[in-house]
């Protein structure tokens, strides 16, 4: 039903209150409870949704549009507190779409800010954080190592007094990673927003292609169905850049996510229906599997990017969420290194009470 509801807005008009229960059950599972009301209120649709579920969007539009001033006042004290570091920012994900004003921010709910920064200016970043109230997290010896030297981000800055969580990035993949898209070719293509020179977003395409490889490099799938969500977004808005599209497909090769833009492509049309032009389609498939691998992907993609809710699942979603964990790990380190440190992870790592 979450499906249908993203694909044709329209269609809602005519459920039972039972099924709008549903509806709004799996779409909170989903994490996108406040993405159809905007759904709902672009298309004009509000007033003529029953009175029990519109009141219940109303309630989490308003919890949505208070998250966006939380964000907006959060990363005005991120960037006085890297003022004087004088390091340049660029911000990720859903932060980088609420201060750029994207169609994709609109009801989009997240728990942490995500920026990036040189390698080379990570102690002088995460220095100035600490004095203006963050601290880090993951204080097992272990957990510090494994971020500080494998990883493409510092362990996540929790801040003492408000709660909020930063996580401060050097790349968009591990450097043990099989690929390795350049962090400096990323940077070298941010654009400054208006108004605030000191904070950066990437580039349309390099947008997507994060947005992309986070999802389908990530094992935690939870929000997977948001994020191919904000994919979708993406692209839509972009379409009407004159060079977007042949962009895309230029700078996946160049980057070396070719895959990512791949899966993106075909799981934001198999969806979402996305408008994706046939010869952007046709550059993108060199990133495509050989067909028993795709075929294994879509038996596994199309499980785990549904909601985390029993009337999405089948018998085999529960693997299907497990070996794309697995996968994502794989893709993370090499052999000998992954099975130490899952080894360490299981028998030595500090467990939660």
């Amino acid at each position: 039903m979450v499906l249908q509801a993203l694909r044709q807005p329209g269609s809602l008009i005519s459920l039972s209150l039972e099924d709008w229960d549903l509806l709004l059950r799996q779409a909170r599972q989903a994490n996108l409870l406040a993405r159809l009301y905007v759904l709902l209120d672009e298309h004009g649709l509000l007033e003529q949704v029953p009175f029990q579920p519109r009141e219940h969007l109303e309630w989490v539009h308003a919890i949505a549009e208070r998250h966006t001033r939380a964000i907006h006042w959060e990363i005005s004290l991120i960037r006085k507190a890297l003022a004087r570091v004088g390091v340049p920012i660029i911000l990720l994900k859903g932060a980088a779409y609420v201060m750029a004003d994207l169609p994709s921010a609109r009801g989009r709910l997240f728990t942490d800010i995500d920026i990036m920064v040189p390698k080379d200016r990570l102690n002088e970043v995460e220095a100035a954080l600490m004095l203006h109230g963050w601290a880090t997290t993951h204080h097992d010896a272990y957990d510090q190592r494994y971020y500080r030297t494998w990883m493409h981000e510092l362990p996540p800055m929790q801040h003492v007094r408000r709660s909020t969580v930063i996580d401060v990035h050097h790349a968009i993949l591990p450097e043990t990673a099989a690929i390795h898209p350049d962090p400096e070719k990323l940077r070298a293509a941010a654009c400054a927003l208006d108004g605030c020179d000191d904070i950066q977003v990437f580039s349309p395409a390099d947008m997507v292609l994060h947005s992309a490889t986070h999802l389908f490099h990530d094992g935690e799938l939870e929000n997977g169905l948001r994020d191919l969500v904000d994919i979708h977004s993406l692209l839509c808005h972009f379409d009407s850049l004159p060079t977007f599209w042949s962009d895309l497909a230029e700078r996946a090769r160049e980057l070396e996510l070719t895959r990512p833009l791949f899966y993106a492509l075909r799981y934001a049309t198999l969806f979402l229906r996305t408008p994706i032009p046939v010869d952007v389609q046709d550059a993108a498939s060199t990133g495509r599997p050989n067909r028993l691998t795709l075929a294994l992907m879509d038996s596994l993609f199309t499980r785990a990017l549904m909601p985390v809710h029993p009337s999405c699942s089948d018998g085999l979603t529960g693997s299907a969420r497990w070996m794309l964990y697995v996968r994502s790990n794989w893709l993370r380190m090499p052999p000998l290194l992954l099975a130490r440190h899952l080894f360490h992870k299981a028998f030595f790592s500090p467990k939660a009470e």
